[in-house]
């Protein structure tokens, strides 16, 4: 292939990426703090280069995959960095979990120098970079991921535009928090469930299949027709999952088990529930939040989630 792809970053991450850039016949150049992480790369065909400066300047694409916003921005914006050798023109995508700041700022750094930023993080863990199966949350120009897009559908499942530059590191941050919330929370509930006298195998499989199953309902059917569209007609009604919740909180005191996440969902239902909402659906306990953030999760007729 023509065109020439430099990557910065070659960790548990970076270096699986890379190597199916390679695969799929790119030219590639490579960098990392470490030399002998790319030496599994040189062997296959990449070059290597001595700096983020030299990468850069031979390269129409820069990918990079570093730590954190500390370590991305020393990469563009250092002495031997990537601006400092960028072509006009050039094209850099970052993969690095970031600060938007930071995004900000090495974006129009690289745009003062005639060049273009994509922050485009992944997820999907090592196992998703070593399966070409990672999922991009992309910030920037449409036309920039379109010219991008070859060098990242190598190692990505889904690559999904969320906006403009900075919109990828935010998706992100806040995919993580509900990520990690949700594993503690499931964490809370299995450890009641299994203290409660049911055995583990059989609870896991009932919340496979139950309304936590792999497509998430929560946005495949339920979010999607009440909360999105600020429809709480029930489906099932407030007063009943405040109900649920109070057996929860009985059942987790009758066995002794912390449930620090349950009971503050139960709280947000109590307060639902005080506002007089106890037949609507059980989704418009959400809309306080809405109104601490000054925030209406409403999608446009004819959007679906």
């Amino acid at each position: 292939m023509g065109m020439k792809v430099g990557f910065i970053g070659l960790g548990n991450m970076g270096g699986p990426m890379a190597e199916r850039i390679l695969a799929a016949g790119f030219s590639l150049i490579v960098h990392d703090v470490r030399p002998e992480a790319g030496a599994g790369l040189v062997e296959r065909g990449a070059e290597w280069a001595e700096t983020a400066r030299a990468l850069a300047a031979a390269c129409d694409v820069v990918c990079t995959c570093v730590p954190g916003p500390v370590e991305m921005e020393a990469v563009y914006l250092g002495p031997e960095g990537v601006r400092a050798g960028l072509r006009p023109g050039a094209l850099c995508v970052d993969h690095t979990t970031n600060a938007p700041e930071v995004v900000a700022r090495v974006g129009a750094a690289l745009e003062a120098a005639g060049a273009r930023l994509l922050d485009a993080p992944v997820d999907g863990g090592r196992e998703g970079a070593l399966a070409g199966a990672l999922n991009l949350f992309v910030g920037g120009g449409a036309a920039d991921l379109e010219r991008a897009r070859p060098v990242l559908e190598p190692f990505a499942r889904t690559i999904v535009p969320v906006g403009a530059l900075g919109t990828g590191t935010v998706t992100k941050i806040v995919h993580n928090a509900l990520a990690m919330s949700v594993d503690l929370l499931m964490t809370e509930c299995l450890t009641l469930g299994v203290k409660s006298g049911v055995e583990l195998p059989g609870l896991i499989e009932a919340f496979k299949q139950g309304c936590i199953a792999g497509g998430n309902t929560m946005f495949t059917e339920r979010m999607p027709a009440t909360l999105f569209r600020g429809d709480f007609s029930a489906r099932f009604a407030l007063n009943l999952a405040a109900k649920d919740f109070a057996l929860a909180e009985t059942l987790a005191d009758r066995n002794a088990v912390p449930t620090r996440l349950v009971d503050l969902c139960h709280a947000e239902l109590r307060e639902a529930m005080a506002r007089g909402w106890g037949e609507d659906d059980r989704t418009r306990a959400s809309t306080l939040q809405e109104e601490r953030a000054g925030v209406a999760l409403r999608l446009p007729v004819g959007v679906g989630a």
